[in-house]
């Protein structure tokens, strides 16, 4: 099953390997990274998940790891653990391959972790130099 919410990307082809973030919510795909946007849908079945995904060039920058810079990706993968994988191909790249590990980001809005009492500092418990 997918949690909607934002993912930290990472993906690679036999071009190089890149970063991104990716937002899930409601069958839609939203992301970017420093030089490409990211827009499309995924279905979700089981462990199992299908995604289409467009990109587009925002920045000037590194080239694309296909080639060109506005393609269209068909993916499917596991969802099943943490992180989720997922691997295919572009249609304007047809012989390069692409996987990907979507990584779950905190929200923003989630509460910070509850403060954990500083520890007392003890001299004794300091390593003894070796030289007394």
């Amino acid at each position: 099953m997918i949690k909607e919410g934002t993912y930290s990307a990472w993906f690679k082809t036999p071009r190089g390997q890149g970063t991104g973030i990716v937002q899930l919510a409601a069958g839609n795909v939203r992301g970017g990274d420093g030089v490409l946007s990211y827009s499309g849908s995924y279905e979700a079945r089981g462990d199992r998940f299908t995604t289409i995904i467009r990109t587009k060039r925002h920045a000037p920058g590194q080239p694309s790891l296909f080639g060109p810079d506005e393609l269209t990706l068909s993916l499917e993968g596991c969802c099943r653990t943490i992180p989720f994988t997922c691997s295919g191909r572009a249609e304007e790249a047809p012989d390069v391959p692409f996987e990907a590990f979507l990584l779950y980001s905190a929200p923003d809005d989630a509460p910070p972790p509850a403060p954990r009492p500083a520890p007392k500092f003890n001299l004794e418990q300091l390593p003894k130099p070796f030289w007394r």
